[in-house]
Protein backbone atom coordinates (compact mmCIF):
# COMPACT_ATOMS: atom_id res chain seq x y z
CA UNK A 1 0.00 0.00 0.00
CA UNK A 2 1.20 3.78 -1.05
CA UNK A 3 1.95 5.98 2.02
CA UNK A 4 1.81 9.85 1.19
CA UNK A 5 3.28 11.59 4.16
CA UNK A 6 1.50 14.85 4.67
CA UNK A 7 2.82 18.06 6.59
CA UNK A 8 1.53 21.04 7.65
CA UNK A 9 2.19 22.74 4.49
CA UNK A 10 1.06 20.55 2.20
CA UNK A 11 -1.82 21.61 -0.20
CA UNK A 12 -5.15 20.07 0.52
CA UNK A 13 -6.04 19.94 -3.40
CA UNK A 14 -2.73 18.71 -4.49
CA UNK A 15 -2.73 15.92 -1.89
CA UNK A 16 -6.48 15.21 -2.79
CA UNK A 17 -5.43 14.54 -6.48
CA UNK A 18 -2.51 12.19 -5.14
CA UNK A 19 -5.00 10.20 -3.81
CA UNK A 20 -7.55 9.94 -6.05
CA UNK A 21 -4.75 8.46 -8.55
CA UNK A 22 -3.91 5.89 -6.08
CA UNK A 23 -7.56 4.87 -5.10
CA UNK A 24 -8.12 4.46 -9.40
CA UNK A 25 -4.76 3.01 -9.22
CA UNK A 26 -4.22 0.86 -6.17
CA UNK A 27 -7.38 0.61 -4.49
CA UNK A 28 -6.54 2.15 -1.57
CA UNK A 29 -4.03 4.28 -0.04
CA UNK A 30 -2.68 5.34 3.69
CA UNK A 31 -2.03 9.07 4.69
CA UNK A 32 0.50 9.87 7.62
CA UNK A 33 0.48 12.77 9.62
CA UNK A 34 2.47 13.95 12.71
CA UNK A 35 1.22 17.25 14.21
CA UNK A 36 -2.18 18.96 14.12
CA UNK A 37 -1.45 21.30 11.51
CA UNK A 38 -0.77 18.43 9.49
CA UNK A 39 -3.67 16.56 10.94
CA UNK A 40 -5.87 18.99 9.85
CA UNK A 41 -4.43 19.14 6.17
CA UNK A 42 -4.71 15.50 6.16
CA UNK A 43 -8.27 15.27 6.96
CA UNK A 44 -9.30 18.19 4.24
CA UNK A 45 -7.13 15.98 1.43
CA UNK A 46 -9.80 13.29 2.27
CA UNK A 47 -12.57 15.19 2.43
CA UNK A 48 -11.75 16.80 -1.34
CA UNK A 49 -10.59 13.98 -2.82
CA UNK A 50 -14.35 12.35 -2.20
CA UNK A 51 -15.40 14.96 -4.11
CA UNK A 52 -13.00 13.81 -7.00
CA UNK A 53 -14.09 10.33 -6.82
CA UNK A 54 -17.67 10.46 -6.18
CA UNK A 55 -18.82 11.46 -10.23
CA UNK A 56 -17.30 8.69 -11.25
CA UNK A 57 -19.25 6.18 -8.70
CA UNK A 58 -16.33 5.70 -5.82
CA UNK A 59 -17.77 6.33 -2.28
CA UNK A 60 -14.10 7.11 0.04
CA UNK A 61 -14.03 6.05 3.82
CA UNK A 62 -11.15 6.48 6.06
CA UNK A 63 -10.25 4.66 8.53
CA UNK A 64 -8.12 6.51 11.27
CA UNK A 65 -5.50 5.16 13.64
CA UNK A 66 -1.95 5.79 15.41
CA UNK A 67 1.46 4.33 14.08
CA UNK A 68 5.11 5.67 15.59
CA UNK A 69 7.44 6.89 13.34
CA UNK A 70 10.90 7.91 13.16
CA UNK A 71 11.69 11.09 11.71
CA UNK A 72 15.27 12.62 12.48
CA UNK A 73 16.13 9.60 14.75
CA UNK A 74 13.20 10.42 17.08
CA UNK A 75 10.07 8.21 17.87
CA UNK A 76 6.86 10.55 17.14
CA UNK A 77 3.48 9.34 16.93
CA UNK A 78 1.38 9.88 13.52
CA UNK A 79 -2.34 9.51 12.60
CA UNK A 80 -2.60 6.87 9.93
CA UNK A 81 -5.66 7.33 7.83
CA UNK A 82 -6.35 4.23 5.99
CA UNK A 83 -8.49 5.31 2.75
CA UNK A 84 -10.44 2.93 0.57
CA UNK A 85 -13.50 2.66 -1.34
CA UNK A 86 -16.63 1.68 0.60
Amino acid sequence: MEILKISAKSAPNAVAGAIAGVIREQGEVEVQAVGAGAANQAIKSVAIARGYLAPIGIDLICTPSFASVEINGEARTAIRLIVEPR
